[in-house]
């Protein structure tokens, strides 16, 4: 694929990043394949992950095109630049369009990343992870990444105030070994895609400058004053349903 507007962005953030004073923590960098397809599993706490997630693979030169939201393409500024990047435009009324777009990418030799767990993570934990990135790579014939961001939740993330410059922030990016995956057990190889990103979260809180207890960007578990995974589950599905009730409103309109 052609890339114009990519590099240029990714140079201008790095700068940005400095200027602000921000830094990172890396690991495992050295998993992202330098050449072929594969698919990057990365977990959901903030707004800027993806932001963030691609600085991972830059250390094998390598671009991420990334799954998202329809409506990130629909913004008059934002949806030309996210084209430019060849990101894959996801409209959850038809998935499977995306879908086989990413196979096809994968399969051409190129890395794409998704957050299989769907939404951000109120409880900041792995959330249970939809099998579409395992059947992704089983069908594109390519390696599963897990990866995990820690940090970005401080910038933007759902019920707390932006800050959204992060000014002195420090942002964890962990890359563990590639998952060969067959598709043929994609629950039982969920569960283990799972258990990957977990033990990659939990090296990220532990290295973190900032121990996690009484903080509320970190898991209960830690000591932090992030809803547990139960209580964020019904924040999820309240706020579900008042998505829903607005759109049922609207259309009678």
């Amino acid at each position: 694929m052609r890339d114009i507007t990519y590099p240029v962005v990714i140079v201008t953030a790095k700068t940005l990043f400095r200027v602000l004073g921000m830094r990172f923590q890396m690991s495992g960098t050295e998993h992202v394949p330098r050449r072929g397809g594969a698919i990057l599993a990365c977990n959901h706490i903030g707004y800027t992950d993806f932001v963030f997630d691609g600085l991972a693979t830059q250390p094998s030169k390598r671009l991420v095109r990334f799954m998202a939201k329809k409506e990130a393409f629909d913004h008059s500024i934002g949806g030309p630049l996210m084209r430019s990047f060849h990101h894959i435009e996801v409209d959850r009324d038809n998935g499977e369009e995306s879908y086989r777009r990413a196979v096809e990418y994968a399969r051409s030799g190129e890395v794409v990343g998704i957050f299989p767990e769907a939404t951000i993570s109120r409880s900041m934990e792995i959330k249970e992870l939809k099998t579409g990135a395992v059947r992704m790579a089983a069908e594109a014939g390519v390696p599963l990444v897990p990866m995990v961001t820690w940090g970005t939740q401080l910038l933007k993330t759902k019920d707390h105030e932006p800050d959204i410059l992060g000014r002195g922030k420090t942002i964890g990016l962990h890359v563990g070994e590639p998952l060969d995956v067959t598709g043929e057990d994609p629950v039982a190889e969920t569960a283990r895609l799972r258990e990957a990103m977990s033990a990659l979260l939990d090296k990220a809180i532990t290295e973190y400058p900032i121990p996690p207890e009484g903080q509320w960007w970190a898991p209960a578990r830690y000591g932090g004053l992030a809803p547990t995974p139960d209580e964020a589950a019904r924040l999820d599905a309240e706020e579900k349903a008042a998505k829903a009730a607005r759109r049922a409103a609207r259309s009678t309109d």
